[in-house]
Protein backbone atom coordinates (compact mmCIF):
# COMPACT_ATOMS: atom_id res chain seq x y z
CA UNK A 1 0.00 0.00 0.00
CA UNK A 2 2.68 1.99 0.88
CA UNK A 3 3.98 1.65 -3.25
CA UNK A 4 0.91 3.03 -4.31
CA UNK A 5 1.27 6.29 -2.04
CA UNK A 6 4.69 6.62 -3.08
CA UNK A 7 3.51 6.56 -6.57
CA UNK A 8 0.99 8.79 -6.20
CA UNK A 9 3.30 11.42 -5.09
CA UNK A 10 5.94 10.75 -7.87
CA UNK A 11 3.13 10.74 -10.53
CA UNK A 12 3.02 14.47 -8.67
CA UNK A 13 6.14 15.29 -9.12
CA UNK A 14 6.77 14.59 -12.30
CA UNK A 15 3.90 16.46 -13.71
CA UNK A 16 5.58 19.49 -12.12
CA UNK A 17 8.50 18.82 -14.04
CA UNK A 18 6.59 18.17 -17.01
CA UNK A 19 4.37 21.54 -16.53
CA UNK A 20 7.95 23.67 -16.65
CA UNK A 21 8.45 21.64 -20.24
CA UNK A 22 4.83 22.66 -21.29
CA UNK A 23 5.65 26.40 -20.20
CA UNK A 24 8.84 26.41 -22.11
CA UNK A 25 7.64 25.16 -25.16
CA UNK A 26 4.90 27.86 -25.07
CA UNK A 27 7.28 30.44 -24.40
CA UNK A 28 10.11 29.34 -26.77
CA UNK A 29 7.00 29.01 -29.91
CA UNK A 30 6.37 32.70 -28.79
CA UNK A 31 9.62 33.68 -29.28
CA UNK A 32 9.61 32.40 -32.72
CA UNK A 33 6.51 33.55 -34.04
CA UNK A 34 7.46 37.17 -32.61
CA UNK A 35 10.80 37.29 -34.04
CA UNK A 36 10.82 35.21 -37.09
CA UNK A 37 13.79 33.45 -35.17
CA UNK A 38 13.82 29.54 -36.55
CA UNK A 39 16.32 28.90 -33.76
CA UNK A 40 14.15 29.22 -31.06
CA UNK A 41 11.93 26.06 -33.04
CA UNK A 42 15.15 23.79 -31.79
CA UNK A 43 14.08 24.86 -28.38
CA UNK A 44 10.33 24.13 -29.25
CA UNK A 45 11.21 20.89 -30.30
CA UNK A 46 13.50 19.92 -27.49
CA UNK A 47 10.85 20.99 -24.86
CA UNK A 48 8.35 18.94 -26.75
CA UNK A 49 10.12 16.12 -26.55
CA UNK A 50 10.96 16.98 -22.65
CA UNK A 51 7.19 17.01 -22.62
CA UNK A 52 6.19 13.86 -24.33
CA UNK A 53 9.19 11.64 -22.38
CA UNK A 54 8.29 12.96 -18.83
CA UNK A 55 4.94 11.97 -19.62
CA UNK A 56 6.34 8.07 -21.04
CA UNK A 57 8.53 8.27 -17.65
CA UNK A 58 5.42 8.52 -15.71
CA UNK A 59 3.73 5.51 -17.77
CA UNK A 60 6.82 3.30 -16.90
CA UNK A 61 6.78 3.96 -13.25
CA UNK A 62 2.97 2.86 -13.29
CA UNK A 63 3.53 -0.10 -15.17
CA UNK A 64 6.47 -0.93 -13.30
CA UNK A 65 4.73 -0.54 -9.72
CA UNK A 66 1.65 -1.44 -10.54
CA UNK A 67 1.72 -4.48 -13.41
CA UNK A 68 5.06 -4.97 -12.64
CA UNK A 69 5.73 -5.48 -16.70
CA UNK A 70 6.69 -3.23 -19.56
CA UNK A 71 6.34 -3.42 -22.88
CA UNK A 72 9.36 -4.47 -24.61
CA UNK A 73 10.54 -4.96 -28.22
CA UNK A 74 10.82 -2.13 -31.08
CA UNK A 75 7.17 -0.85 -30.75
CA UNK A 76 7.03 -0.53 -27.08
CA UNK A 77 6.60 3.01 -26.79
CA UNK A 78 2.97 2.96 -28.72
CA UNK A 79 2.32 -0.91 -26.99
CA UNK A 80 2.86 1.41 -23.12
CA UNK A 81 0.82 4.29 -24.34
CA UNK A 82 -2.24 1.63 -25.33
CA UNK A 83 -1.42 -0.23 -22.37
CA UNK A 84 -2.28 3.26 -20.26
CA UNK A 85 -5.24 3.62 -21.67
CA UNK A 86 -6.20 0.06 -20.80
CA UNK A 87 -8.64 -1.16 -17.88
CA UNK A 88 -6.75 -3.91 -16.11
CA UNK A 89 -9.64 -5.97 -14.57
CA UNK A 90 -9.09 -6.77 -10.61
CA UNK A 91 -5.64 -4.53 -11.27
CA UNK A 92 -6.91 -0.94 -12.10
CA UNK A 93 -8.92 1.75 -14.00
CA UNK A 94 -7.10 2.73 -17.11
CA UNK A 95 -4.60 5.32 -16.16
CA UNK A 96 -5.76 7.58 -19.03
CA UNK A 97 -8.96 8.17 -21.31
CA UNK A 98 -8.67 7.07 -24.71
CA UNK A 99 -8.63 11.13 -26.06
CA UNK A 100 -5.76 11.70 -23.97
CA UNK A 101 -3.89 8.51 -25.75
CA UNK A 102 -4.86 10.04 -28.69
CA UNK A 103 -3.44 13.44 -28.36
CA UNK A 104 -0.44 11.69 -26.81
CA UNK A 105 0.54 9.72 -29.64
CA UNK A 106 0.80 12.82 -31.90
CA UNK A 107 3.45 13.55 -29.25
CA UNK A 108 5.22 10.44 -29.21
CA UNK A 109 6.17 10.66 -33.20
CA UNK A 110 7.66 13.64 -32.57
CA UNK A 111 10.03 11.87 -29.94
CA UNK A 112 11.26 9.69 -32.84
CA UNK A 113 11.66 12.66 -35.02
CA UNK A 114 13.58 14.92 -32.38
CA UNK A 115 15.87 12.01 -31.58
CA UNK A 116 16.70 11.02 -34.93
CA UNK A 117 16.93 13.80 -37.50
CA UNK A 118 18.70 16.71 -37.47
CA UNK A 119 17.17 19.95 -35.93
CA UNK A 120 17.61 22.05 -39.15
CA UNK A 121 15.17 19.29 -40.61
CA UNK A 122 12.49 19.79 -38.39
CA UNK A 123 9.47 21.68 -39.65
CA UNK A 124 8.69 24.45 -37.65
CA UNK A 125 4.73 24.14 -39.37
CA UNK A 126 4.28 20.75 -37.50
CA UNK A 127 5.82 22.06 -34.77
CA UNK A 128 3.56 25.36 -34.49
CA UNK A 129 0.54 22.71 -34.89
CA UNK A 130 1.79 20.61 -31.83
CA UNK A 131 2.35 23.80 -29.68
CA UNK A 132 -1.29 25.18 -30.49
CA UNK A 133 -2.43 21.35 -29.15
CA UNK A 134 0.09 21.44 -26.01
CA UNK A 135 -2.27 22.98 -23.38
CA UNK A 136 -5.31 21.00 -24.22
CA UNK A 137 -3.17 17.62 -24.27
CA UNK A 138 -1.44 18.61 -20.83
CA UNK A 139 -4.59 19.62 -18.84
CA UNK A 140 -5.96 16.36 -20.17
CA UNK A 141 -3.35 13.79 -18.94
CA UNK A 142 -2.83 16.38 -16.09
CA UNK A 143 -5.93 15.42 -14.95
CA UNK A 144 -5.88 11.75 -15.96
CA UNK A 145 -2.84 11.39 -14.12
CA UNK A 146 -4.22 13.46 -11.23
CA UNK A 147 -7.58 10.89 -10.84
CA UNK A 148 -5.25 7.86 -11.05
CA UNK A 149 -3.03 9.55 -8.01
CA UNK A 150 -6.12 10.10 -6.18
CA UNK A 151 -7.06 6.46 -7.37
CA UNK A 152 -3.97 5.13 -5.58
CA UNK A 153 -4.30 6.38 -2.57
CA UNK A 154 -7.88 5.27 -1.92
CA UNK A 155 -6.68 1.31 -2.10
Amino acid sequence: MSDYFALASRIRVSLQDVNRSVDRSLELANKAQNTGDDGYWDGVALNLHGFYTGIEHIFKDIARTIETSLPSGSGWHIDLLTQMSAEIEAIRPAVIKVETRDCLHEYRGLRHVVRNVYAFNLRSARLNELIQDLTKCFASVSADLLDFARFLESI
